[in-house]
């Protein structure tokens, strides 16, 4: 149960990754599953397809993949509707004369393998509008590259194909463990990984498997971070009536840096080993892979998917309709409201913003002197800026791991100004309280915090104008209040069965 289990597993990997790389250099197979020859309005030459390449015999686990097609007159990229003519598809098997007769155009006018050939086929489609009825032309014709570093020919025929890879079961996972060697550890902490493919002149690939750290953990939970990675091989310790097991793989942690051309550059392991007994039989392995871009930073979330308690609200605003949501780069500053200082001045905190945190109810405010020097006519535009905040977002996402290209996702801010209106009187806003309602998503065992609405309310007041050498204080003040709006779970049971019994109408004679 040490680290060679994980052979099997590592060999799948480089297997499948091999088998991309090789599929990748060659010349791309496009496969076909519904197609079938296709029949020419007017006769013409056609190519024999190219024989696909030599793959191993499927398992039964793993279905066999379709031979390739590289017939251009085969291939219909636009043959969207298995059995059904899609309409302009020109090169679509299942159109008849009448079908030609209705388009307006050939959506894919040429169809052709890959362009870094020296020479190869195209077919080509077009429709005779003169004739009655309108009718479909089909041509082939010899395409020729006049590039100097055009490929002659393809001598790799396996790579017309994808390898039909052996899939691991009960029946087969002892003998794969045999037979991969592939796997090996050196003192270095490094790990090659060698595939072997059985396809004649298949590329070996190597990718480094450095072993960052490999903790222990003993019986009663407590973890030991060995200051020397090396991998222990497991041993069967006997303490009078109890046996333990040391050193059993209980957790593996991939990390996979790759570029943005695909190709895996770094791997890193992360062990976990403990002590088991055979009291806690049977036992629960984990295994993680994670992959990373290289030379990217990871976007930090409020949540994946729904938020977590104390992490801010992800929100932004739509500039123009069709567009994605626009947020600020800092993820503490894209909903906020007022930070109450011990200044207690409104003027003074401009600028001075808090966060909302989700499941955090919140209440700020400041003091604001009016005097004859600020009329409150000149003041109120001021007043709203310092209670709403420069860019009050238009959304807010519902989940913390929301991405902004889904606008039909994001959940609307309803902003609502209620005012006083009184005679010889100023409209200045004096508060900025925001709803957020959020409701319990997904299953019982681990539900997920959704925002379903979120509804901010300007309230305004109404002030007479202070006269010459009087002054007048109001109090500003912001708020942040959550509402659970789940509904109660509630166990569902199965309705008892009716038996909808008839007697015959005689049962009872000649008693009735």
């Amino acid at each position: 149960m040490g680290l060679p289990g994980l052979r099997p597993l590592l060999l799948v990997l480089s297997g499948c990754w091999a088998a991309v790389r090789a599929q990748t250099a060659a010349t791309p197979a496009v496969t076909a599953d519904n197609f079938t020859e296709a029949a020419p309005a007017t006769s013409g030459p056609s190519a024999s397809p190219a024989p696909p390449g030599t793959s191993r015999a499927p398992e039964p686990s793993s279905g066999a993949r379709p031979a390739p097609v590289t017939d251009v007159a085969a291939l219909c990229v636009c043959d969207l509707s298995p059995a059904q003519c899609d309409v302009n598809c020109c090169c679509d098997p299942d159109c008849s004369s009448a079908d030609f007769s209705v388009f307006s155009a050939c959506s894919v006018p040429v169809v052709t393998g890959d362009s870094q050939f020296c020479s190869q086929k195209a077919a080509i489609y077009s429709l005779n509008f003169t004739s009655h009825p309108p009718e479909r032309i089909f041509k082939l014709v010899d395409q020729v590259n006049p590039s100097v570093f055009c490929v002659h020919i393809t001598n790799y025929k396996p790579a017309l194909s994808f390898i039909d890879p052996e899939v691991p079961d009960e029946s087969n996972f002892d003998e794969l463990v045999k037979t991969s060697t592939g796997f090996t550890l050196n003192t270095e902490s490094d790990a090659a990984l060698t595939p072997k493919l059985d396809a004649p002149g298949a590329a070996k690939y190597e990718v480094p498997i450095t072993i960052q750290s490999i903790v222990i953990q003993s019986l009663n939970k407590t973890l030991t971070r060995l200051a020397d990675p090396e991998v222990l091989p497991p041993s069967l310790i006997t303490a009078g009536h109890a046996t333990v097991c040391t050193n059993v793989v209980l957790e593996v942690k991939y990390r996979l840096t790759y570029t943005d051309a695909g190709e895996i550059t770094k791997a890193d392991l992360r062990l976990l080993l403990g002590t088991v007994s055979s009291a806690v039989l049977p036992l629960q392995q984990k295994f993680e892979i994670h992959f990373v871009q290289h030379s990217t930073k990871p976007i930090p979330l409020s949540g994946n998917p729904g938020y977590v308690v104390g992490l801010p609200l992800a929100a932004g605003f739509q500039p123009q309709k069709g567009s994605g949501i626009i947020q600020t780069t800092n993820r503490y500053g894209q909903l906020t409201i007022l930070r109450s200082t011990t200044e207690q001045d409104c003027l003074a905190l401009e600028g001075v913003r808090a966060p909302v945190l989700f499941g955090h109810d919140m209440q700020s405010g400041c003091k604001l002197r009016l005097t004859r020097a600020l009329p409150c006519r000149l003041l109120a535009p001021i007043v709203k800026s310092l209670l709403v905040g420069q860019g009050f977002p238009d959304y807010v996402a519902p989940f913390g791991n929301t991405r902004a290209q889904d606008v039909l996702d994001w959940v609307p801010v309803h902003f609502v100004t209620q005012s006083s209106n009184m005679k010889d009187s100023c409209q200045l806003p004096v508060a900025l309280v925001i709803e957020v309602k959020w409701t319990k998503y997904g299953s019982l065992l681990n539900p997920q915090a959704k925002i379903v609405n979120v509804t901010a309310r300007l309230l305004s007041s109404s002030f007479p104008e202070v006269h010459s050498g009087s002054e007048r204080t109001t109090l500003l003040s912001t708020a942040v209040t959550f509402v659970d709006v789940s509904a109660p779970a509630e166990a569902g049971f199965r309705a008892r069965p009716t038996i909808n019994a008839r007697l015959p109408f005689n049962f009872f004679f000649p008693f009735v």
